[in-house]
């Protein structure tokens, strides 16, 4: 009765800790993890000794085993496959090559750094090759970078969780323990890749059948699919582990992700259960296992430990990401950004655990330094990396001036589309579940949320948006979501769908820029009437051309004449309109340009982006 009792005290001081981390780094607007780890480290048998994971018996690597199932599988479910396309060459190579390049650094300095043995070496360094969802996941929830950084960095944490888990459980069997010889490490890493990657598939493809066409009950068919979804992440894990260990994060990683890029009913109801779920599991695992943390294993590094934080998070990770990401799809600065945000998370965490315990006996010597190298890196990269990865963004302008469109209905999907078409960035937030399902499956950014509410908008990075446009179809909300835009937020440019015309004024008066739904279809109308030529290449400009309006910001232009600007542009585009303390003019070629005048240019696509780049350098 008094173990029950002790259970019960540390599962509620855990799951009360991981709430209480989740809202203050919500204040903070940094990644929960830092205080998961250092509430486990407080509350643990060297700190307060609140929490004694030993109540948890043998039991705990199949409790934390099944929670790092869930945590994988919530990663992988919100991969889409539309955003890997954006920078594919650059991930592949990140957790192929990059993998590669971190094992082998990682190793050789844990092995002249700490003297360790080059078999204790090699399984630190296939444990240190995976980042993780569950540090990456919510830097990017408070960081909104670009979505080419973000899948980037999301990707290579799932797939290079499945690695190292595997890799590493290989290594361990194979090299340590020498329970068999090393020629086979490849073999049997193979085979518990394919068999999870097997597994995984097809849970998942009889989840989408089950989901798409047996009737789950009309009144509970959401909470159904939430809870089939939930039960099928445990099995396929579960089976998969008794066809092969360790093979259970590759089967949970591809059926997250299989699943997450199928059209299957309820996605939104599904991705908000899970994410709760998520929250409470990673809570349970990061606090337990920062419990059971020696500061004493950590200390008996000495200097070499240093030596090792430095060389892995400043030296390997900076040289693989550089080496990995060559090319145009990322900017050098982006480059730089994904460099530099690499932290630890979970499978390192919770496999150097059990593997420790298994040590313990045989080689505590190994298992001492496993444990303690393992988690001084997470617990550096979480803090330092984790907790300075938005003031990197910013000192490395990688956050974009992004679009923020409120509703997602047809205007708001139209618009999105068209500026999509000329690489701006935008987001679409939408309180309905069904719209966010469909917009998601069509391959566009979507939150879902109430564009009402402050804190939705600011997760959302309203404060570094460059342009909100409300676009709901009632005209209060547009109305209150554009209020908070302008003088909540700041945000320069807010424009506001207006429905009923007599509302017009309403919006003018707090200097919103109100586009009448109404008038925009009778101007449309007319200009087809009265100017057809007009208006039908209007309708074909986004087919192969485009008309853009830019500030400059390039003072090497600042001082040219308007005929050396455009000796200097493409042919294919023209200087339509020069634009100067709000006043419009057609442009003169002795007229001298300025900083801060705005130019309008016309033509050709690709030449007006030429010309755009040349004038904001």
């Amino acid at each position: 009765m008094a173990a029950t009792s002790e259970l019960i005290v540390i599962v509620v001081t855990i799951l009360g800790l991981g709430v209480a981390a989740q809202v203050i780094a919500d204040r903070l607007r940094v990644p929960s993890v830092m205080f998961l780890i250092l509430a486990g480290i407080a509350v643990g048998p060297e700190g307060l000794g609140v929490i004694t994971p030993a109540v948890f018996g043998d039991g705990l690597p199949a409790i934390v085993g099944l929670s790092v199932a869930i945590i994988v599988f919530e990663g992988a479910f919100h991969l889409n496959f539309e955003r890997l396309r954006e920078a594919p060459r650059e991930t592949f190579r990140l957790v192929t090559i990059g993998a590669v390049i971190s094992l082998i650094g990682t190793a050789t300095v844990v092995r002249f750094a700490l003297d360790a043995s080059w078999s204790v070496a090699f399984l630190i360094g296939s444990l240190l090759i995976a980042t993780g969802p569950t540090v990456i996941t919510p830097i990017m929830n408070v960081v909104p970078v670009r979505n080419r950084v973000a899948t980037t960095l999301e990707t290579e944490g799932v797939v290079n969780d499945v690695t190292a888990a595997i890799l590493a459980f290989v290594m361990f069997e194979f090299v340590l323990l020498e329970t068999q010889g090393f020629p086979t490490l490849i073999r049997e890493f193979g085979m518990r890749l394919g068999g999870g990657i097997l597994v995984g598939s097809v849970v998942a493809g009889i989840v989408w059948y089950l989901l798409r066409h047996v009737s789950l009950s009309v009144e509970n068919a959401p909470q159904n699919a939430r809870l089939i979804v939930l039960v099928a992440s445990l099995v396929m894990y579960g089976i998969a582990e008794i066809v092969a260990p360790e093979a259970g994060i590759a089967a949970v990683a591809t059926g997250g992700f299989t699943l997450g890029n199928a059209e299957i009913p309820y996605r939104g109801d599904i991705e908000r259960f899970k994410g709760d779920i998520t929250l409470l599991v990673i809570s349970f695992v990061f606090i337990t296992l920062a419990s059971l943390l020696s500061l004493r294993d950590i200390l008996s590094l000495g200097i070499g430990g240093v030596v090792v934080v430095i060389v892995v998070a400043g030296v390997i990770r900076p040289a693989l990401v550089i080496l990995c990401t060559v090319g145009d799809r990322l900017t050098f600065d982006e480059r730089l950004y994904i460099s530099a945000i690499g932290p630890r998370g979970i499978i390192p965490a919770s496999v150097a655990t059990l593997f420790a315990l298994e040590l313990q006996s045989q080689n505590p010597q190994a298992a001492t330094m496993l444990v303690g190298t393992v988690f001084l890196v997470i617990v550096s990269t979480v803090v330092f990396e984790g907790g300075l990865a938005r003031h990197i963004a910013q000192a490395l302008d990688v956050i974009p001036m992004r679009t923020l469109i409120i509703g997602g209905g047809r205007v708001g999907q139209a618009l999105t589309e068209r500026l999509e078409e000329r690489d701006e960035e935008v987001l679409i937030i939408d309180n309905d579940d069904q719209t966010v399902e469909t917009l998601r499956a069509d391959g566009f950014s979507v939150r879902h949320g109430d564009g009402t509410q402050q804190e939705v908008l600011e997760s959302a990075g309203a404060n570094n948006a460059r342009v909100v446009a409300a676009a709901t179809g009632t005209d209060d909300v547009n109305l209150l979501v554009a209020q908070l835009a302008k003088n909540t937020f700041g945000v320069e440019r807010v424009v506001a769908r207006v429905n009923q015309p007599g509302n017009i004024d309403a919006f003018e008066d707090l200097d919103i820029e109100p586009i009448s739904t109404g008038m925009s279809v009778a101007w449309s109308m007319d200009n087809v009437i009265e100017r057809p030529a007009i208006s039908r290449w209007m309708t074909e400009l986004g087919r192969t051309g485009d008309v853009q309006e830019i500030e400059v910001t390039n003072v090497a232009i600042v001082g040219e004449t308007i005929s050396e600007l455009m000796a200097e542009l493409p042919e294919d585009c023209h200087l339509a309109l020069l634009s100067r303390d709000e006043t419009n003019q057609l442009p003169h070629p002795e007229d001298t340009i300025e900083r801060g005048d705005h130019l309008t240019f016309i033509g050709r696509t690709e030449a007006v982006r030429q010309a755009i780049d040349h004038c904001t350098g």
